[in-house]
């Protein structure tokens, strides 16, 4: 993202998931702030119809870490940190009472966002605390306290992070006993059939033009062997077929579909 200027990316993900309310009623993912903190009517996001696979797959990602939260909670855990979280609205609609929610983000984007939430009238409660931070200048680990494990919410973010940055906050992540992360992540474009990996290509085009260009990409194997080293295990990886039978009822999607992943580790 160009310095003085909030994300653009965090926008788009901030619509896509807007209008799944609106044209799928969040029947994958049911977000009661999405329009609000958006601030646009739902009549305006009607034209959004034609790109429903990536709206349906950043309703999934959500739906996914959400219900792992949910139960990492069962297991004890207190605290949430939502890395880069844009426009993301769980920690104005937690359920959990003791949980604490603590929002990370670049500084220009959550100062964005502050506006959105008063704009839209939603107030922020007593138990979520803002921390500014620049992933690619400064040391997460010089800005985050926590008193006991902790599960992480890191999506829509890797993509876009050098391969250093990201290995720099996974190793935060994986310091403590006990946390637990999910995120999404890319395979290249080069390992995709002709007709998507045109598409891919024409998107990361346009995000590189805003200035937030796609760096980093994985294969499953790959990132499932980085995890492992850094005692990262109970791992749950759901690509395009994992995604398609668990939430869309469709068994019949090949399993080595290349595309987008969404992944659930925990460090023991």
């Amino acid at each position: 993202m160009r310095t003085g200027q909030a994300s653009r990316t965090a926008y788009a993900a901030a619509r896509y998931r807007a209008a799944h309310q609106v044209l799928e009623q969040g029947a994958i993912f049911e977000d009661p702030l999405a329009l609000r903190i958006l601030g646009q009517p739902a009549d305006e996001l009607l034209g959004d119809a034609p790109r429903r696979g990536m709206r349906m797959f950043i309703a999934a990602r959500h739906r996914f870490a959400e219900d792992h939260l949910a139960a990492a909670v069962t297991r004890g855990v207190g605290t949430a940190v939502v890395l880069g979280a844009g426009l993301d609205t769980f920690a104005y609609r937690n359920p959990h009472a003791d949980l604490r929610v603590v929002e990370i983000d670049h500084p220009d984007t959550q100062a964005w966002k502050r506006e959105r939430l008063a704009d839209a009238g939603i107030g922020v409660p007593a138990n979520v605390r803002h921390v500014g931070v620049d992933f690619e200048r400064e040391s997460l680990a010089d800005r985050l306290e926590l008193d006991g494990p902790a599960f992480f919410l890191w999506l829509g973010v890797v993509p876009y992070l050098t391969a250093g940055a990201f290995a720099q906050t996974l190793g935060l992540i994986a310091g403590r006993p006990g946390n637990e992360v999910v995120f999404d992540y890319a395979q290249s474009p080069e390992r995709m059939p002709a007709g998507r990996r045109t598409a891919l290509e024409a998107r990361a085009a346009r995000v590189a033009r805003i200035g937030e260009p796609w760096l980093t990409f994985f294969e499953p194997e790959e990132i499932a062997a980085d995890l492992r080293v850094r005692g990262l295990h109970e791992i749950e990886d759901l690509g395009p077929a994992g995604l398609a039978a668990r939430y869309f009822n469709r068994p019949d999607v090949p399993p080595e579909t290349p595309g987008g992943h969404v992944l659930h580790a925990r460090r023991r």
